[in-house]
């Protein structure tokens, strides 16, 4: 079963299977060093550029800032949720901190 992904309304929604599930506007507690000074970043995302899965997770990459210092730009491609049984599943944003995939230890998955 496949599953469509795709970023609606000038980069404001992503979208699976015609679905609203993940928007701009919403904090994000970031790990990701490579962005900013801050031990964890508080990331509002302003816009997504891109989606994309690859088996572990689905990713958007987004620009946006962080409310703490003021840095803006792209942290990289930030998990948002996962297909499992060809079905979404969002992560808790609003409770872990998330991490860019380019920069997360890779484990061997079969």
């Amino acid at each position: 079963m496949s599953v469509a992904l795709r970023i609606l309304d000038d980069g404001a929604w992503l979208s699976v299977n015609d679905q609203r599930r993940v928007s701009v506007s919403e904090l994000w507690r970031l790990h990701a060093p490579e962005f900013c000074d801050c031990s964890l970043v508080d990331f509002i995302a302003e816009g997504f550029t891109e989606v994309s899965a690859d088996g572990r997770d689905v990713a958007v990459t987004t620009y946006g800032k962080c409310i703490a210092c003021g840095e803006s730009g792209v942290p990289g491609k930030i998990p948002v949720g996962y297909i499992r049984e060809g079905e979404y599943r969002n992560y808790d944003r609003e409770h872990v901190v998330l991490e860019p995939v380019e920069t997360r230890p890779t484990t061997n998955q079969q």
